[in-house]
């Protein structure tokens, strides 16, 4: 069975990197440090697609170590035991070690040593804050670096290619993506090229071709492939946070249209605890005695939206917003 689009579209090298320009673009950080060969251990950190497995394969792939890849979560200590055996044998093996964030004790003190001695240069993968959920001792020993979110350039930029490469991707078919389309697929997966790949991917292998052999993407095919926005919102890291406080600055900025955009975002999370404890927090500290009976209605908002769910909640909380950011 072929392998996904995306993994076959991994870059082997640092100029294949699509976007991450401030880490692996000429004179960047990761590019002197190979061009240097002087390689030290890394901790990568972002939202999911958008590069740090890449980035690893690419450096790799300009370098001549070994490559490894493992999961702090599903792989055992006896896997870590394997790669730090094959760097015995062979000097130096590249570890990309994704969710590192998961990295358990037992793991973390066989690890240790081997980063100490060389054998094992580390990468790691998280998609969390690895200045909170990654345990000091792991941090002392790596670099940090941010991997920021793909533009939407950088998605159309990686489909193009991914769709003219004869050897990796869609190259050897007649393919035809629709402007629309195209947009559509760098919006809707918000920075995540795995996403986009997988969704072009989906859209061609389920298209049959034209009576001219053309296979013709639309933008129905893709709406259809990518269901919905992917939106940039895990409960348990930064972007949370990110948009909790955006949210209520908004509302404290009487920003209609941002607070209603924010509890969108919320709201296609499904996190309705978190936006009826905020929405209370806003009207008895930020609004108060400005407009006392802001506070009541609020509360008589929030019980309507518990006792609804969604997706009729959204009503009462919107109204709620728009009822906040005019007080």
């Amino acid at each position: 069975m072929q392998k996904p689009l995306a993994y076959r579209m991994r870059p082997k090298h640092l100029e294949e990197v699509v976007g991450q320009q401030h880490l692996v673009a000429p004179g960047k950080i990761i590019h002197r440090m190979i061009e240097a060969k002087m390689l030290s251990s890394m901790i990568l950190y972002g939202p999911p697609g958008t590069g740090k497995t890449s980035i690893a394969s690419a450096i790799a792939g300009s370098t001549r170590y070994a490559f490894r890849i493992l999961n702090a979560a599903t792989d055992t200590k006896k896997d870590l035991q394997v790669v730090a055996e094959e760097g015995k044998m062979s000097g130096t093996v590249i570890l990309l070690l994704d969710e590192i964030h998961r990295l358990d004790k037992t793991k973390q003190d066989f690890l240790l040593p081997h980063l100490e001695s060389g054998r094992i240069i580390l990468i790691g993968a998280t998609t969390e804050n690895p200045y909170i959920s990654i345990n000091p001792a792991i941090r002392s020993r790596t670099q940090i670096f941010e991997v920021k979110p793909l533009t939407e350039e950088d998605i159309i930029q990686a489909i193009n290619h991914a769709l003219k490469d004869k050897e990796n991707g869609l190259g050897n078919e007649s393919i035809l993506i629709e402007d629309d389309a195209l947009l559509h697929l760098s919006r809707a997966t918000n920075g995540d090229l795995r996403s986009a790949l997988n969704g072009l991917e989906l859209g061609v292998r389920s298209t049959p071709k034209n009576k001219n052999g053309t296979i013709v993407i639309t933008l129905s095919i893709i709406e259809e492939c990518i269901q919905r926005k992917s939106l940039t919102h895990d409960k348990g890291g930064d972007a949370h946070y990110d948009v909790i406080s955006a949210f209520q600055k908004s509302i404290r900025g009487s920003d209609v249209d941002a607070a209603l955009h924010y509890l969108a975002r919320l709201v296609e999370a499904g996190d309705l605890p978190i936006i009826c404890r905020r929405l209370l927090v806003i009207a008895y500290e930020d609004i108060g005695l400005a407009n006392p009976g802001a506070a009541s209605r609020t509360v008589n908002a929030v019980l309507a939206a518990e006792k609804l769910g969604f997706p009729e909640a959204r009503i009462p909380l919107a109204e709620t917003v728009i009822d906040l950011c005019l007080s």
